[in-house]
């Protein structure tokens, strides 16, 4: 198998991980792929979510002490995304945002939560969790894009956390997030107090089943069917004081680094989608005659081709560039600094902007074919637009970028 990825990024456990995923994306989730949008219970979904968690996937991030295997790596995350969009990005996020729940709980080495909830997620079954951040737009501001704003300092987030004695109350309402109202854990983005700034951020794990805790119906949208997203309520949810992620301004810098990591691996996830894309349509244009000749054959097609070649691997080169620097703070600085948030958010504003233009480049050479759904393009197409939108969107991504260049007070 060619080693398209760079042996100065990835190590020999990369390789062997990423032809594993390879491996099962081609038996398990290609053959399967047209039917996902149809799979309203998710019977394959999860069954395809189970073998994944047979292959260790769940628990790659856990300590050894919990029976996880202690996986750190930004590059290897951002490989498994890439191979995983392939196949397909609802299942990719389905997958992916259990593990980013959890990061901040790994990062600050949290033993009350660990301790609690780490051994269920290291077992065979699987389990989900959920990342839950943006909120509803309103006359009194707030929403995702606000939150995500390094700028305001958590000073939009409108769900609120009070401390009473040894439990926290929670108030307010999320909605957008992945596995949201499917799943076993949610780490809930919350203010203390909205005039402290990223002081007032709070990070605070909330168990399935708990009081007050209640879900809409789930969200209808034009792709990622694999992805459930339920609007979240909290009523008076009362949790340990344990459960936040760590303390104040400690968690600010966590949801900084949540926001860099999940840029990071959406650009590898993109990347995935158009390298599906454009493997389709390179397939096709070659089996296709036209003016007796394959498509790619024609010289118009062929510098179509070569485009979408060349976004896959500029955006395939800016996101692992992006992960290692990640990696690497002795030599890059901290990984919640701007200049890393400006790489990653670099990474993904690229990386989206190709996915979404081979898949509608792919659908130009492939016509009508390629707008059926016994192809597909068409699925990478409508799939792709959505992780251009999520985690603030093209447009504040784009003000991130910036920040790395110079001081942008916006």
């Amino acid at each position: 198998m060619p080693k398209e990825h760079l042996d100065i990024f990835l190590t020999k456990e990369d390789f062997m991980m990423r032809d594993q995923l390879r491996s099962f994306v081609n038996k398990e989730i290609m053959p399967v792929r047209q039917q996902i949008d149809d799979d309203k219970d998710h019977i394959i979904v999860n069954r395809i979510l189970q073998g994944l968690t047979d292959l260790g996937i769940q628990k790659s991030a856990f300590p050894p002490e919990y029976g996880g295997m202690g996986a750190k790596s930004a590059v290897s995350a951002a490989i498994l995304h890439e191979e995983l969009g392939r196949g397909d990005s609802g299942l990719c996020t389905a997958r992916t945002v259990t593990g980013w729940a959890w990061i901040p709980a790994l990062a600050a080495n949290n033993k009350a939560v660990l301790d609690r909830f780490a051994p269920e997620f290291c077992a065979k079954d699987l389990k989900f969790g959920c990342f839950s951040m943006t909120e509803p737009g309103g006359s009194h501001g707030g929403g995702g894009c606000d939150i995500e704003n390094i700028n305001l300092q958590g000073r939009k987030i409108r769900t609120k956390a009070v401390l009473e004695g040894d439990e926290w109350v929670i108030n307010g309402q999320k909605m957008w997030a992945s596995n949201q109202g499917i799943a076993d854990l949610y780490l809930v983005v919350c203010t203390t107090d909205p005039n402290l700034g990223d002081e007032g951020v709070a990070m605070i794990y909330v168990p399935k089943g708990s009081k007050g805790l209640s879900f809409g119906n789930n969200e209808r949208k034009a792709g990622m069917a694999a992805d459930k997203n339920h609007p979240m309520f909290l009523e008076n949810v009362r949790v340990p004081k344990e459960w936040r992620a760590a303390g104040p301004g400690v968690d600010a810098e966590l949801l900084h680094n949540q926001l860099v990591i999940g840029r990071i691996v959406t650009a590898a996830m993109a990347v995935g989608q158009a390298r599906g894309a454009f493997e389709t349509v390179l397939k096709y244009t070659g089996d296709r005659i036209v003016a007796d000749k394959p498509i790619r054959q024609h010289s118009m097609a062929a510098g179509i081709l070569a485009d979408m070649a060349i976004g896959i691997e500029t955006a395939r080169w800016s996101y692992l560039a992006a992960a290692w620097m990640y990696d690497h703070p002795e030599t890059y600085g901290a990984p919640t600094s701007t200049f890393i948030l400006s790489r990653g958010s670099l990474a993904k504003m690229h990386a989206c902007d190709v996915a979404v233009s081979v898949t509608n480049k792919a659908m130009e050479l492939m016509g009508a074919y390629g707008y059926v759904r016994d192809y597909d393009v068409e699925k990478y197409w409508r799939d792709c637009k959505m992780i251009q939108l999520w985690e603030g969107g093209a447009q504040l991504g784009r003000l991130d970028v910036c920040r790395g260049y110079y001081d942008l007070n916006l």
